[in-house]
């Protein structure tokens, strides 16, 4: 991975931050403020309105997200975009660290963690190497089924409207096929599922699974906007 130039010649990591609200991003913009080889260059609340400022190495991404993106569809769109993802959260949410591994995250790290982990992790993911943390081991040795359900963009979409509430007619409605085509691939998702050791008698099941396996978001009660990043933070550049 390129990085730029840093003042003294050497290379400069550019860091981006997605995250909801300003305290997170101040702390690590004091945090970085001192480290001469690394700079926090902008932050939004949102995947692509941290892409849309400047370059990238690494971006730091929260998981729960009010725009509704899940973590595997921002981490898939970061690397689509040749960044670097760590997770930075709370960590009490172990379903979605496990569905930002699936898409490709470097690693996870804690907004707990000490100002050397931090440091640490944005120097390794900015060289392509996975960050290794307790956190990130405890989720994915906690998943022993990791990547084990693979469906077909068609089936994620089915999967997806399906489990959200809509009918076998208005799934085909908004797909382009017939109810009968989706009564099919729902049962091509529940022998997937059951072939993983995790079965999906019911409507929920499925939902679950879904949101287990980032094809939902994970339902969460409304935040309160007064804390709430605008999408026009631009860090300073060294």
């Amino acid at each position: 991975m390129t990085t730029g130039p840093s003042e003294d010649g050497g290379s400069l990591v550019r860091v981006g931050m997605v995250d909801d609200h300003r305290s997170p991003i101040w702390g690590i913009e004091r945090v970085l403020d001192p480290i001469a080889d690394i700079s926090l260059v902008c932050a939004a609340s949102t995947v692509d309105g941290v892409l849309g400022g400047m370059p990238l190495d690494v971006v730091l991404l929260d998981l729960r997200l009010d725009d509704g993106t899940t973590p595997r569809e921002n981490v898939t769109t970061l690397s689509a975009a040749g960044v670097a993802t760590v997770v930075y959260t709370s960590g009490e949410h172990p379903a979605l660290l496990r569905s930002a591994a699936r898409a490709g995250a470097l690693g996870v790290v804690l907004k707990s963690a000490d100002e050397s982990v931090i440091i640490d992790a944005i120097r390794s993911a900015a060289r392509g190497r996975a960050v290794l943390t307790t956190e990130w081991a405890a989720a994915i040795d906690g998943d022993p089924e990791l990547a084990a359900v693979d469906l077909s963009p068609q089936l994620q979409k089915v999967l997806a409207l399906y489990a959200s509430g809509e009918t076998s007619a208005r799934v085909g409605a908004a797909l382009g096929v017939s109810a009968e085509t989706v009564n099919e691939y729902l049962k091509r998702i529940r022998q997937k599922y059951a072939d993983a050791g995790r079965p999906t008698h019911t409507k929920v099941d499925l939902f679950k699974r879904a949101v287990e396996d980032g094809w939902l978001p994970v339902p969460q009660r409304r935040r309160r906007t007064s804390g709430a990043v605008s999408d026009d933070f631009r860090g300073r550049r060294r």
